[in-house]
Order: C-alpha cells, then sequence, then structure tokens
C-alpha cells in the first residue's frame, strides 16, 4: 500500500512541473508578441516622424544636398520619382537611390491596400468647376484632382478659354466649385491673355487684381524648358498651395521640334516622361493637372470627323480623361467625352461670352 501511495505522490508531483512549463512557454510566447508589437508601435512612430528628407534612412548631409539641388527636395517628390531619375538628376549610385525612395514611399505607408479602402480615399476626391453645368455633369461633377484631365480641340474650339476660366474658379472656395488653391500656368503658345482674366472676373463680380495673384505664370520656349519648368513645378505646387497645374498646350513644342519618322522615338520618350511626372504630381499633391492638346489630319477617314488627337497612344494612355471640343452651329462649341475610364461617352454644347464659359443649347429647326 505504501509503494502505491509513493508512486501516486510522485505522480501529483509531475503534474506541476508540466504546468509551470506550459505557463512559462506562454509567459514567452506573451513576452515575444510584446515585443514585436512593441518593434512595430516603435516602427509606426518612425515613420510617422519622418518630415524631410534628411531623416530618412541612408540620407547624409551630402545625399540630401544632391537630392534638393535635383529637384527631390521633399517626402512626397521622393515617393513617387523612378529609381533611374533620381539616380540620374541627383547623380546617385542606383542603390542608394533605390534604398532613399525606398525608406521614402514606406513613410508615407505606399503599400497595399484594398479596393474598399481606395474607394473611401477617392471620396476626398476634389471637383473644380468650369464655369459650365453642361460642362460639369460631362465630366461627372467638374474637374478632377489626382487626374490629368486633356481637352483636345483645333483652333478657336475653346481649349484655352476654359483654361483661363478654371484658374478663376480654382481660386474660389469649395462651396462654390472651387479647390481653395492657386494656380500654375505653363503656357506654351503665348495663349494665355491676363486681359481675359480681368474681363472674366470682372463679370462675375470678383476682384480681378487678387485672382491675377494667384496666378504663376511661366512661358516654355521649347521641349526642354517645358521639361524643366514640370521638374520645378513639385516645389512651387506643394509650398505655394497650388490646386491646379495647366499645360496649354503640352504637345506644341514636341510637334515642332521632332519632325519626322527618324525622331518620333526620341519624340515619345521624351513625352512619356513627362506626362509620367504631371500624372506623379498629380497624385502626390491631390492638385489637378488639365491640360490642351492639339488635333491632327487623319487623310484616311472617310466618313465623320478626320481631325483626331495629336500625340499617338503615348497621350492617350496619359490622360484620364480625353474631352474633344468643336465649333458647332451657331457660335456654340461642343464637347464629348472621348476616353475615360469612368465617364460615360456623351456630347455637350457650351458657349465662349464675357464670363469664360457657359451653358448653351443648339437650335433645332422647331426653334427655326
Amino acid at each position: 500500500m505504501s509503494e502505491k501511495v509513493d508512486k501516486s505522490a510522485q505522480k501529483t508531483e509531475k503534474i506541476p512541473e508540466k504546468s509551470v512549463e506550459k505557463t512559462e512557454k506562454v509567459e514567452k510566447e506573451t513576452k515575444t508578441e510584446k515585443a514585436e508589437r512593441g518593434s512595430k508601435a516603435d516602427k509606426v512612430e518612425v515613420v510617422e516622424k519622418v518630415e524631410s528628407i534628411t531623416d530618412l534612412e541612408g540620407v547624409g548631409p551630402v545625399t540630401a544636398g544632391k537630392l534638393t539641388d535635383a529637384g527631390f527636395d521633399s517626402i512626397e517628390a521622393l515617393a513617387v520619382a523612378p529609381i533611374r531619375e533620381v539616380a540620374d538628376k541627383a547623380n546617385l549610385e542606383s542603390s542608394v537611390a533605390l534604398k532613399v525612395i525606398k525608406a521614402a514611399r514606406q513613410s508615407m505607408q505606399l503599400d497595399f491596400i484594398n479596393a474598399k479602402l481606395l474607394w473611401e480615399r477617392r471620396q476626398g476626391l476634389l471637383k473644380l468647376s468650369t464655369g459650365s453645368g453642361n460642362v460639369n455633369k460631362l465630366l461627372g461633377g467638374g474637374v478632377e484632382t489626382q487626374a490629368i484631365t486633356e481637352f483636345v480641340g483645333e483652333f478657336g474650339s475653346g481649349k484655352s478659354q476654359i483654361c483661363m476660366k478654371l484658374s478663376i474658379t480654382a481660386q474660389l472656395p469649395k462651396a462654390d466649385g472651387g479647390l481653395e488653391g492657386k494656380v500654375l500656368f505653363i503656357d506654351t503658345e503665348g495663349t494665355f491673355a491676363p486681359q481675359r482674366i480681368h474681363q472674366m472676373a470682372t463679370s462675375i463680380g470678383l476682384e480681378p487684381e487678387k485672382l491675377l495673384e494667384g496666378i504663376y505664370y511661366s512661358r516654355a520656349y521649347n521641349s526642354d524648358h517645358q521639361i524643366l519648368i514640370i521638374d520645378r513645378a513639385f516645389k512651387l505646387c506643394q509650398e505655394e498651395n497650388v490646386k491646379l497645374l495647366i499645360v496649354d498646350s503640352v504637345l506644341s513644342h514636341f510637334r515642332s521640334e521632332y519632325i519626322g519618322r527618324e525622331s518620333l522615338s526620341e519624340r515619345q520618350q521624351k513625352l512619356n516622361a513627362h506626362l509620367h511626372k504631371l500624372t506623379r504630381i498629380a497624385q502626390a499633391l491631390n492638385l489637378a493637372v488639365v491640360v490642351t492638346n492639339q488635333v491632327q489630319a487623319n487623310p484616311q477617314a472617310f466618313f465623320g470627323d478626320p481631325t483626331r488627337p495629336a500625340g499617338g497612344h503615348i497621350m492617350a494612355h496619359a490622360s484620364t480623361h480625353r474631352i474633344m471640343l468643336r465649333k458647332a452651329a451657331g457660335g456654340l462649341r461642343a464637347a464629348k467625352v472621348i476616353d475615360s475610364p469612368y465617364l460615360p461617352e456623351s456630347e455637350t454644347f457650351f458657349q465662349i461670352t464675357e464670363k469664360g464659359i457657359e451653358d448653351a443649347q443648339p437650335k433645332t429647326r422647331r426653334d427655326d
């Protein structure tokens, strides 16, 4: 009997040892989880504290100076820049450029997201009024931010008039269809007329001098100059709260300087990089980009409109929304959506007046 009691006692003594081992394992796992959570929390805190390029991992005073001189003086500019562009313009090794860009993207938390979160983010996109209810309806409420809206048309179709009108409405309060920001107007053809801005503003009861002060103007004299202006535009848009960037017209210099099929490939490559820079500015700074484009004749078109947008597939793929403008009867203008990821193909009419552009309806035979 005593032996049985001893064995039972030994069994009862072994049970606490196993429970102690399990408890120690649980405590170790708990400590490990807490340490991992702590390290993750520390990482989040580090991400939140990054406010300038000097705070990024791997960026010392020398590297920061090179990046600043090359125009990459903010986290946003680095996060959306291609590695090759940063390496070439800042004179850095590809490995260093990769490390810096990776750190910038991590600080902005540019990672995978689900479509629902993207949908919620896109609810914060702003819409800029054109001054015409018809055109606003055509654009789904107005010119949207984080996108390139392209107005295509022949001379006198109203492209520059729309751009100058947008230069005014962009400075208005959001409740009035504006963006509450300033405007950067890049003029490649000399079509910007401050007296026209003055006339529009006066006609709608606004202060023209104040509106003209809110427009930053730059005249591009060739394609290289145009590219340089866009390279420097990121800093200006960020510091001066620019909410609308206009290029009128985006393709003029490229068409005049790169002539013949032998230079077509080089032209399209430069144009592609130029347009992608505009896209990155729009998305990183949540501003609207509006570009105008010329048309070219299509001799093979026997029926319908013989004109088509210039720039080929490069221009077509870069633009988010493409609006074709044409002259209509009675001095009116017609606007038609020819390409958009979600806007339906539809057409509307407007007229050019002292106020800029206003709604209009074409006359029918019954009206006559």
